[in-house]
């Protein structure tokens, strides 16, 4: 029995060390961006760190074995189970020293996950198991610890407890490994009362974090932000953000602004009414993110639209914006209004599976920040929705900054053109963003500006259209690569632009 259970410690054990760096890699991505280069980077170091534990482990004397694996479990539990608190005050309070604190705790929590393992070992192997059977059975339930985690963060613990409750319910199962090792092990151990007491203060501890986990996170998330947190969430995808001051509510997606109340009308007007302005006969609309339901309050306005789908990977995006009563009254009820269709799917699956064909394309996704938003702005993204596209039809891709982002503004109008589109390009100026970028695609060239506007708006008119497509000395184009799957320039191109720019 003693035996069993220190295999199912390996399993517990493997399950945790796996788990804080999931951790790590995923709020590094929401706040740092790049989750390529903050997964890669992280999986590195962690994995070097638990070969330094590894080795680290043969230093323990025999006699000291038992003891120091219940020592280390209270130490990864604590340094495992308060990283993801610790790692959002440190970004919100001293975002300098942020990377350091972070691969610092990465590494720690590495090296104190690779002396378990092998102490483990020693201990079964001092209880007279044979070698081979020993090695078999360890690392069979290491792989399946780490396997069960895998599949139960980002399905379930993420999105339901959110990271921080997430590490301290990792953190609070090292404890119960320490506890159980105590309780079967007391007779073996040189300290047991001491060390009792160690795991019953970690169990205070983190059984303390874990109840005040979502009061400590608003108040995190609120330093970062500057403004009030009124909805945080952590989804599958993504972490939202929505915070409030005053008359302002602004969205966060993974720490990025997405929108101000106080000035999203420029965008969505400038994004929408340069392409159904010139469409006067336009039906059928389709959208492509926009799960905030502000691009389809701006389409809704033309009567003559009849049927507009929106396409938005995350369900929890949409529902927030069609029963929250100040984003309803925002986006006008729009993802509620029988002409609106949702549809909760990734954006090239749907184009791929279904054959409907629209007079107007609306693309509002996040920025290519990443490998996995970059593919959405990819030639092979852009010659399926070209087959989405009515003949004389328009679509419109929102296209980051042409005046902070150039590389990345040109290379979206290079990777449209490489799809066989004709482009133009326009810009618009957003108070919360800066100049920003938009480029209109068509079958053929020939594309015409509207005059006037039969719909009410508040930003735009004739002037202000003529001069959106106007780019002065400082916004010439570039020349740049089209985006592609295999090498996806554009999430470089962003990176270095963003990069010179954000401090």
């Amino acid at each position: 029995m003693r035996d069993r259970l220190l295999i199912l410690s390996v399993f517990v054990v493997a399950s945790c060390g796996l788990a804080y760096e999931l951790i790590a890699g995923a709020l590094a991505s929401y706040l740092l961006g790049d989750s390529v280069l903050q997964f890669s980077s992280i999986i590195g170091c962690y994995l070097f760190a638990m070969g330094v534990g590894s080795h680290l482990s043969q230093y323990v004397k025999d006699e000291r074995v038992l003891d120091t694996f219940v020592e280390i479990e209270l130490l990864v539990a604590l340094l495992g189970g308060l990283s993801a608190s610790a790692l959002f005050a440190v970004f919100a309070w001293s975002g300098e020293s942020f990377r350091l604190t972070l691969y610092a705790l990465v590494f720690l929590t590495g090296a104190m996950v690779g002396m378990e393992i092998p102490l483990v070992m020693r201990l079964l192997h001092q209880r007279e198991q044979r070698f081979a059977e020993l090695v078999s059975r360890v690392l069979t339930f290491d792989y399946l610890g780490a396997l069960a985690v895998s599949l139960l963060f980002p399905i379930v613990l993420a999105p339901r407890l959110g990271l921080a409750r997430s590490a301290l319910l990792f953190g609070l199962s090292n404890v119960a490994v320490a506890l159980w090792t105590c309780r079967v092990f007391r007779a073996e151990l040189l300290r047991p009362t001491v060390q009792y007491l160690r795991s019953l203060l970690v169990l205070l501890v983190l059984g303390g974090g874990f109840i005040a986990a979502d009061e400590l996170t608003r108040w995190n998330e609120k330093a970062i932000y500057g403004d009030d947190v009124i909805h945080a969430e952590t989804t599958p995808y993504q972490r939202l953000v929505l915070t409030r001051w005053k008359g302002d509510l602004r969205l966060y997606i993974n720490g990025n602004l997405q929108f101000s109340s106080r000035d999203e009308h420029r965008y969505h007007e400038a994004l929408v009414h340069p392409v159904l302005g010139a469409l006067p006969w336009a039906r059928r609309v389709l959208i492509l993110g926009g799960g905030d339901g502000l691009a389809a309050r701006e389409v809704l306005k033309y009567p003559q639209v009849q049927q507009v789908t929106l396409v938005d990977l995350d369900p929890a995006m949409t529902g927030l914006f069609s029963r929250s009563a100040p984003l309803l009254a925002l986006n006008g009820g729009s993802l509620r209004n029988p002409r609106l269709r949702v549809v909760n799917d990734d954006a090239a699956r749907w184009l791929e599976q279904h054959a409907e064909v629209f007079d107007a394309i609306i693309v509002d996704f996040p920025d290519p920040s990443s490998f996995a938003l970059g593919k959405l702005y990819s030639v092979p993204l852009y010659r399926l929705l070209s087959r989405h596209l009515a003949d004389n039809g328009l679509a419109v891709v929102q296209s980051t900054s042409p005046y902070h982002a150039p590389r990345s503004y040109w290379s979206i109008n290079a990777t449209l053109r490489a799809a066989g589109l004709a482009t133009t390009p326009y810009h618009a100026y957003v108070p919360s963003f800066g100049e920003w970028g938009f480029i209109i695609a068509a079958h053929r060239p020939g594309y015409t500006p509207p005059q006037a506007y039969r719909v009410p708006l508040k930003f735009l008119d004739r002037e202000a259209t003529r001069q959106m497509f106007f780019f002065p000395p400082d916004m010439q184009p570039w020349r740049v690569e089209p985006n592609q799957l295999n090498d996806q320039r554009l999430v470089h191109y962003f990176e270095q632009d963003w990069s010179q720019v954000i401090r």
